[in-house]
């Protein structure tokens, strides 16, 4: 390890909540807040030590001022510690963990909190000319989820348009997509049933019927029903083959990591789990977001001089399974390595965490199964790719 690496301390998760489910009342903001209480109580750091908190969030509207701003102090830190929202899509969360790593290497800090933080439950309805004026005539209202979170914003179109395109180039049948989400699910209610996915998550408190009660456990892969699945109906048009069954749900989270020096670790006395080996980000047209982290990936790998084969474990986000099918097979990757404890379309895909989500489960696979290096990789709306390495340390 060089002196100026920066290590993971931990990294930590809420459950994923689905759509008008469990987390529907909870702002993103507090659900990053209760990930930064549980990564202050389980790495001991003292609150004050913290020099700044990177969060990523996408669909902003009706958050208040900085969204991140709020996680830092409703999450225990004091008021001393600065705090950035970050917007880039779906890559949000790793993009803030690129930002802790770099600042630590520069030394501009030794202990930063990074992450991403979303609730798709809780977007407002937006009248676009309301500021203007009306006047006379009809107008529309848009959902501010569609519009900011879910759209591509030069061609106006669904993102799962250009995922059944992706389909179309490769000829992913439904059935073959459909396979891939009984995967997804099979895994990640694995993970559930056998505690594994319970290593990452801390609670959040929420009420139910006037009772307070702690929200710990995925939603989704728990409600899957694989023959309702499979005769979900095209989404995106009839031609298509991508269905709400094989992409990846709406869902509400968030997911943290402490970010540190090696100084700081020998002075606070903190035992690292891994070192970041580096970063990539990958741009190129926008209506094929879904090959970006392919080429996110091979720029990661020429950078940091890994192969596939060097690689242990692989979190390749699952915005669509159609993405993450074109990537196994572009890049050679061995599906038993791939998602191990279930991707995002069993477990939700709340856009600003998810980034930061992955890093959180591709750190407890390989402590799990005695893996050493780890790669996460998301599409990004707008056309981009980005992707993380990482390596534990004993």
């Amino acid at each position: 390890m060089a002196t100026n690496d920066a290590m993971i301390v931990a990294g930590v998760r809420t459950a994923m909540g689905a759509f008008m489910g469990g987390l529907a009342s909870v702002p993103a903001p507090q659900l990053a807040a209760a990930c930064v209480k549980g990564l202050v109580a389980r790495t001991r750091v003292p609150a004050d030590q913290i020099n700044e908190l990177f969060m990523g969030n996408c669909i902003a509207a009706g958050l208040g001022m900085n969204p991140a701003r709020q996680a830092a102090i409703f999450g225990g830190l004091p008021p001393s510690v600065g705090a950035t929202t970050l917007n880039k899509a779906c890559a949000s969360g790793m993009k803030a963990v690129m930002l802790a790593d770099q600042a630590v290497r520069l030394g501009d800090a030794e202990l930063v909190i990074a992450g991403g933080m979303e609730n798709m439950s809780r977007p407002p309805y937006l009248l676009l000319k309301g500021r203007e004026g009306y006047r006379m005539g009809n107008s529309e209202v848009y959902d501010a989820l569609i519009y900011d979170g879910l759209t591509d914003a030069f061609h106006n179109k669904h993102m799962g348009v250009f995922a059944d395109r992706c389909a179309q180039k490769y000829g992913f049948t439904k059935q073959q997509q459909d396979d891939f989400g009984v995967r997804s699910h099979t895994r990640a209610r694995q993970a559930i049933e056998s505690g594994v996915s319970a290593d990452e998550i801390v609670p959040v408190e929420i009420t139910v019927r006037g009772k307070t009660t702690s929200f710990a456990t995925d939603e989704g892969p728990l409600k899957f029903d694989e023959a309702k699945m499979r005769t979900l109906k095209p989404a995106f048009g009839p031609e298509g083959t991508v269905t709400a069954g094989n992409a990846s749900s709406i869902n509400d989270g968030a997911a943290a990591l402490l970010v540190a020096s090696n100084a700081a670790c020998q002075r606070l006395g903190l035992k690292p789990q891994a070192r970041i080996v580096g970063g990539a980000v990958y741009s190129r047209e926008p209506e094929w977001f879904t090959l970006a982290p392919i080429g996110a990936m091979q720029k990661l790998m020429e950078k940091i001089g890994w192969n596939v084969k060097d690689v242990d474990l692989f979190e390749v986000n699952e915005a669509f399974a159609t993405v993450a099918l074109a990537v196994e097979k572009e890049l050679g990757l061995p599906p038993e390595k791939v998602n191990i404890y279930g991707g995002a379309v069993a477990l939700g895909h709340p856009v600003g965490c998810s980034g930061a989500r992955i890093l959180v489960t591709l750190l407890n696979g390989l402590k799990r199964t005695g893996g050493r290096r780890g790669v996460g990789t998301l599409c990004v709306g707008g056309g981009e790719g980005i992707a993380m390495a990482v390596e534990l340390v004993s």
